[in-house]
C-alpha cells in the first residue's frame, strides 16, 4: 500500500470538503499505514501551521463526530508547500524530497494545469515507478484537449499507474447496480430491448453555479455532468456482462457501450435534446438569482439528451439523460420502464391507463430501490378484477457509518485497484459522443430555453424527465 500523498489543490473546496475528511475517516478506522504522510500543495503562501489552522475547523465542520485525537493525528501527518503549478521547477522542488517513498499524486486542480503539474512531478521524480497519479474529472474540455492531456502525461507515466476519478463510481449505490444486474436472474432475463421500454437517468441539483463561475462558463451542464457522471451511470446500466470483475474486463464492456452511442446530428437536435439556463426564482421558499455568465458565454445549466445505443441489446430503447442546476431538489435516479404486458385481461384500469412496471434506483440523497407492479383488488361489485399500482420497497439499511465515495477511491488507488477508475479509451469514447452533441447544437443553432430556478427545467424538458417528476410548468419548488 502506498504511504505518501501529494495533494495538489489543497486549499480548494473539493479538498477541504471531501478529500481531507475522507482521509480523516480512513485514518480513524485504521485503514492507512502507520507512517502515512500527506503533503498539501497549493498556490497560497501559507506555512504548515497556518494551513493547519485553516483545515482544522473545516474538518470539525465536515466530521463533527470525529475525535480531536484523530484530527490532531491527521494534522501531524500533513505538511504544506506553496507551489506555482504553471512553473515546472516549482512543482519539482516541492516534491523531490519525498520521492524515495511510495507516492500517489492527487490533482484536485483545473485540467488546464494537468500537463505543467505532471511535467513538474516527472522532473522531480514523483512519476517514476511505482508512483501513481490520480486525476479529477474532467479530463479536458473536448476530444482534442483530452487527447493532448492523455498523450502528454502518457510520456511520463504508464497507463496502469494512472487513476482517473469520477466520484460517482465510488458510491455504494452505483456499485450496487452491478450486483443487482448480474446477480439476479429476475433482472438478467428482462434486461434488453424485448422487455424494456425506456431508461431515464436524472442528476438534479438544487444548488446553482455558485463559486464555480470561471469553470462553468467554459463547460456547462453537458461537459460538466453528462460527459462524466451520467455517461458512467449509462455504462453501468447498459453494459454487457463482463467475463469477470477484474478491472479491465468491466472497463472493456463500458467502452463498448460508449462506442455504440449514436452520434447526435443537427437534423434531430431539437427533437432529441433540450438546453436551458436558469433565471431568477425560488427554491424551498428562498429566492435564487439568475445565472449570469461572463459576456460571450453560451453555456447551459440544463441539458436533456435522448441517447440511442446501436447494439443488439438496446436497439430502439431511448435513454433519456437529464441534468440541471437550480432544480427543485437534489436527486440522482435511474428509472427503467418495462414494456406493457402483451395481452390485457382487466377491465379496470383500461390498458391505456395501466401504470407500467418500473424499477427505480435512487442514488441520492437517499439510496433505495423501488419496484412498481400492478396488484389485484378483488372487486366483486365491479364484476371483474381491478388492478392498482403496488410499490415494493427493496432498499437495504446501510447503517450510520456510511462511506464517503472518496474513501473507497483513495483506498483503491493506494492499493492499485483500477475497477472504479476511468481508462484512457473510456475518456476518448465519452468525449467523441459529447462532441457530437455539442456540434449538433451549434449546427442547429439550438436555443437556450429559460427556466425559473425551482422548476424542472424548460417547458419542453417534460419529454426527457422520468414520470413522477413534476412538469416544468407546474411551478413546483418544494
Amino acid at each position: 500500500m502506498h504511504d505518501t500523498l501529494f495533494l495538489f489543490g489543497a486549499t480548494g473546496d473539493l479538498a477541504q470538503r471531501y478529500l481531507f475528511p475522507s482521509l480523516l475517516r480512513l485514518l480513524g478506522d485504521g485503514l492507512l499505514p502507520e507512517d502515512f504522510r500527506i503533503r498539501a500543495l497549493a498556490l497560497s503562501g501559507h506555512d504548515t501551521e497556518a494551513f493547519h489552522d485553516i483545515l482544522r475547523p473545516r474538518l470539525q465542520q465536515a466530521m463533527p463526530m470525529a475525535s480531536q485525537g484523530d484530527i490532531a493525528s491527521l494534522l501531524r501527518r500533513i505538511d504544506y508547500r506553496s507551489v506555482d503549478l504553471r512553473d515546472v521547477d516549482s512543482v519539482a522542488a516541492a516534491v523531490s524530497d519525498l520521492v524515495d517513498r511510495r507516492c500517489v499524486s492527487y490533482l484536485a486542480i483545473p485540467p488546464g494545469l494537468y500537463i505543467s503539474t505532471c511535467e513538474g512531478l516527472a522532473k522531480g521524480g514523483a512519476l517514476a515507478a511505482p508512483a501513481r497519479l490520480m486525476l479529477e474529472k474532467p479530463i479536458g474540455s473536448d476530444s482534442e484537449s483530452a487527447e493532448e492531456i492523455i498523450t502528454t502525461i502518457g510520456q511520463w507515466i504508464d497507463e496502469d499507474r494512472v487513476f482517473r476519478l469520477d466520484h460517482y463510481l465510488g458510491k455504494a449505490a452505483v456499485q450496487n447496480l452491478i450486483a443487482l444486474r448480474f446477480g439476479n436472474t429476475l433482472l438478467e432475463a428482462v434486461w434488453n430491448r424485448n422487455y424494456i421500454e425506456s431508461v431515464h437517468i436524472l442528476v438534479a441539483e438544487s444548488e446553482g453555479v455558485d463559486g464555480r463561475d470561471a469553470y462553468y462558463a467554459r463547460s456547462g451542464a453537458l461537459r460538466d455532468m453528462v460527459q462524466s457522471h451520467i455517461l458512467q451511470l449509462l455504462c453501468m446500466v447498459a453494459m454487457e456482462p463482463p467475463a469477470s470483475l477484474e478491472a479491465d474486463r468491466i472497463r472493456d464492456e463500458k467502452v463498448k457501450v460508449l462506442r455504440a452511442l449514436r452520434p447526435l446530428d443537427a437534423k434531430h437536435a431539437a427533437r432529441d435534446s433540450v438546453r436551458g439556463r436558469y433565471t431568477a426564482g425560488s427554491i424551498n421558499g428562498q429566492p435564487a438569482q439568475a445565472y449570469q455568465p461572463p459576456e460571450g458565454s453560451d453555456v447551459e445549466t440544463f441539458a436533456g439528451v435522448t441517447a440511442h445505443i446501436d447494439n443488439w441489446r438496446w436497439s430502439g430503447v431511448p435513454f433519456h439523460l437529464v441534468t440541471g442546476k437550480r432544480l427543485p431538489e437534489r436527486t440522482t435516479r435511474v428509472v427503467v420502464t418495462l414494456k406493457p404486458v402483451t395481452h390485457w385481461l382487466f377491465e379496470r384500469p383500461q390498458r391505456a391507463q395501466a401504470a407500467p412496471n418500473r424499477l427505480v434506483f435512487q442514488l441520492q440523497p437517499q439510496e433505495n430501490i423501488e419496484l412498481g407492479l400492478m396488484s389485484s383488488l378483488a372487486g366483486p361489485e365491479w364484476g371483474a378484477l381491478e388492478l392498482q399500482p403496488l410499490e415494493l420497497e427493496l432498499s437495504v439499511p446501510t447503517g450510520l457509518h456510511r462511506r464517503i465515495a472518496y474513501e473507497r477511491l483513495f483506498l483503491d488507488a493506494f492499493n492499485g485497484n483500477h475497477t472504479l477508475f476511468v481508462r484512457d479509451d473510456e475518456v476518448r469514447a465519452a468525449w467523441a459522443w459529447i462532441d457530437s452533441v455539442a456540434d449538433a447544437w451549434k449546427a442547429a443553432n439550438l436555443p437556450l430555453e429559460p427556466y425559473p430556478a425551482g422548476q424542472w427545467g424548460p417547458a419542453n424538458a417534460v419529454d426527457f424527465l422520468p414520470q413522477g417528476v413534476d412538469a416544468p410548468d407546474s411551478g413546483a419548488s418544494e
